[in-house]
């Protein structure tokens, strides 16, 4: 479990924070009205990531979106293949870029809205790389130019996610892959239902102070219909330990995780923050603090390519599956008697 100790001032404390997560999948339907909606402004996001990469100690706030960039990495040190051209989409500070090593990619385009961010973002020695400065929902590189895309933490931002997992694989080339992280459903679930209890309990009603995150079966039919093949999606939970509520929400502040909904309150009222605080030490209090749980959904995706390995065609099977058992115990080695 990873740790926080610091703790801040009542000053800070009580600033009205406003925060939410949130990945537009559950948006996508199968029906005549848009398959999208522009939940987040995408202008006051740019301006947040701009204020937390200029912040003097912005490199306090980086410990969860170090620790998966360097989970992520692993995933694509596991494929055994030399990329020419990749690009990073939504790289903020370098997560990735750091990791990758100019052995497994020839060429790494470095993605982002932030231009301070894209400026503090470091290769290893001898990667060569690109900055530019674009929007994620607004993609633009060239058909089958790309054989590796990634993305660590800066999907569940996007209004329009089909769209733009629409647009990443019209820019691979065949057999190329898409390696990215996002939050799932599970991330938040304390500070969620302690907001939400204090304000039924303080308003009576609820506001929408963090968003729906996606769930896993969402990515994986998104990723479908966009085309990508041979799919693995797994998830991961990173708990952290903070003194108290407060600490948590200015964290996810200078990670540049604060609400950008169109619809987002203007602030949170004193007496819902310090109801809210009791009853997350009350539900979810650990060693003197609290703890955060932030699920995160790794996944990779494949353009298909005729020389893909591609399953059998119904009926060629030689084996019935009620011969298994059968099978199980004659391949069993036979005790001594």
């Amino acid at each position: 479990m990873l740790k926080n100790i610091r703790q801040l001032s009542t000053k800070q404390m009580l600033q009205g924070y406003e925060i939410s997560f949130c990945d537009s999948s559950s948006t996508a339907k199968f029906s005549t009205q848009p398959v999208y909606q522009n939940i987040f402004d995408r202008n006051a996001k740019r301006l947040q990531k701009e204020r937390a990469a200029r912040n003097a100690n912005v490199e306090l706030y980086d410990y969860l979106k170090e620790e998966v960039g360097f989970r992520l990495a692993d995933r694509i040190i596991d494929i055994k293949r030399e990329f020419t051209n990749a690009a990073d989409i939504g790289c903020s500070r370098g997560f990735l870029s750091k990791h990758i090593m100019a052995e497994s990619v020839q060429h790494l385009t470095l993605c982002d809205t932030s231009p301070t961010m894209l400026e503090q973002a470091q290769g290893t020695p001898g990667l060569k790389m690109t900055k530019l400065e674009v929007d994620e929902e607004k993609l633009d590189f060239p058909e089958n130019s790309l054989d590796l895309v990634i993305s660590s933490l800066s999907l569940h931002w996007v209004n329009d996610l089909p769209g733009c997992f629409s647009k990443i694989i019209r820019s691979l080339q065949p057999d190329g892959v898409f390696i990215a992280s996002l939050f799932g459903g599970d991330t938040l679930y304390e500070l969620r239902s302690s907001l939400q209890l204090a304000e039924i309990e303080r308003k009576g009603g609820l506001a929408p102070h963090i968003s729906p995150f996606t769930q896993i079966r969402d990515v994986g039919a998104l990723l479908n219909r966009a085309g990508f093949t041979m799919l693995t999606i797994d998830t991961d939970e990173i708990v952290v330990g903070f003194p108290s509520m407060f600490e948590l929400m200015w964290d996810l502040k200078g990670m540049a995780e604060n609400n950008a909904a169109f619809n987002r309150p203007v602030h949170i009222s004193r007496e819902t923050l310090l109801a809210a605080s009791a009853i997350y030490k009350e539900l979810y209090a650990k060693d003197d603090g609290v703890t955060a749980t932030f699920q995160i959904i790794y996944f990779v995706g494949w353009k298909p390519s005729p020389n893909q390995p591609k399953p059998l065609e119904r009926g060629t099977g030689e084996v019935s599956l009620k011969d298994l058992g059968k099978i199980i115990e004659s391949g069993r080695p036979k005790k001594a008697s």
